[in-house]
């Protein structure tokens, strides 16, 4: 089920908060590369991006709820 393979960005951006949160399941988890529909290339630069976001607190680390 590969949602978002059209919608990707070229370059995924860690001060871009908003595109990154597409990609986080209600889990707060990074959604495998089964589910994004990424080259594997592009998995691992959206999980960088992710994980540098979260370091600088523009996303959380758990979700609240």
């Amino acid at each position: 089920m590969k949602r978002f393979k059209k919608d990707a960005p070229a370059y995924f951006d860690y001060k871009d908060p908003k595109t990154l949160l597409r990609y986080i399941n209600a889990y707060g988890q990074v959604e495998p590369a089964s589910k994004t529909g990424l080259p594997a290339k592009q998995q691992r630069q959206l999980a960088t991006a992710i994980k540098r976001a979260r370091h600088l607190a523009l996303l959380p680390f758990v979700v609240q709820g």
